[in-house]
């Protein structure tokens, strides 16, 4: 009885979904359709516009032109932190392109933490017991499926020298 109860249990639990499965609404408000990052190495990081760490951006942006090919960066801005995202997704698209040049992927705004935390950001503090601590925290996704958390101070270049 205690077996069957617990299949049971087993049976009716959510399916833990594979990063691959997501589709998230770009800064333009288009889906983004996760399955096309598949085999590739990600780099998915919390972004905000009034923080220390926006020069980042700068960072982030050289990073997709050196290492376009071998590593995708993912562009979430987030305004968990100290309010320091607090413009729409439009005037986030505008700051970014203005001041930094980003062309990478951007994504809507989300939150990265808390009771409303993202499916994404709960699935990355899944893979690696961590959630962003600030701005600017980074994941770093391997096409194996290994994910590696870097906190703010940790700089794009930094990173990208691990990604062979």
């Amino acid at each position: 009885m205690k077996t069957t109860f617990l299949l049971l249990l087993i049976a009716m639990m959510p399916a833990v979904p594979s990063l691959y499965d997501f589709k998230i609404n770009s800064l333009e408000g288009k889906s983004v359709d996760f399955s096309q990052f598949k085999g590739k190495t990600l780099l998915i990081v919390n972004t905000a516009s009034e923080c220390g760490y926006t020069p980042q951006y700068a960072d982030l942006q050289e990073v997709h032109k050196q290492h376009g090919g071998k590593l995708t960066i993912l562009g979430f801005p987030a305004n968990n932190f100290g309010g320091q995202e607090p413009g729409t997704n439009a005037q986030i698209a505008t700051f970014c392109q203005k001041n930094y040049g980003v062309t990478f992927q951007m994504f809507e705004k989300i939150s990265v933490k808390g009771n409303d935390q993202h499916p994404l950001y709960a699935w990355l503090k899944e893979k690696t017991g961590k959630e962003p601590t600030w701005n600017f925290c980074k994941y770093l996704v391997r096409p194996d499926g290994t994910v590696t958390f870097y906190p703010s101070k940790v700089k794009p270049q930094e990173i990208a020298h691990e990604v062979k």
